[in-house]
């Protein structure tokens, strides 16, 4: 049986089976942030300068221009599944819940997105 006590089953209260994915994911996008964090740091550390101009054809490059893209994906979409732990057990109120869990999903996707178009406008060339 295991499905927890009859009036958590009534309730709707018992697990929603999706703690262990959203662990995963968490995990997985931690470890790739070290990853693309140091490999952001190391590839600046070996510019000549750090004038405008050489970080801007830096960035124009393809490799980091992919890596500078991901890092937004990876560190944005971490920091939301953070935030939404947080906010899940924080927040009580039914209006407060549905006002947070549009920030939490709006914020950084409209982050991500002017991150990723600013990577994608100097990469391509644009002014």
């Amino acid at each position: 049986m295991g499905n927890g006590t009859s009036i958590g089953r009534v309730r709707g209260l018992g697990s929603s089976h999706e703690g262990t994915h959203h662990w995963l994911t968490a995990r997985l996008t931690a470890v790739g942030n070290l990853v693309l964090i140091t490999f952001l740091i190391v590839s600046l550390a070996l510019l000549p300068d750090y004038t405008y101009a050489t970080v801007r054809g830096w960035v124009a490059r393809p490799l980091p221009s992919i890596a500078l893209i991901l890092i937004m994906i990876n560190t944005f979409t971490h920091a939301r599944m953070g935030v939404q732990v947080m906010l899940e057990d924080y927040i009580h109120g039914e209006g407060g819940k549905v006002a947070a869990w549009l920030l939490v999903n709006i914020v950084p996707f409209v982050a991500a997105a002017f991150g990723i178009l600013s990577v994608l406008r100097i990469a391509l060339g644009g002014a």
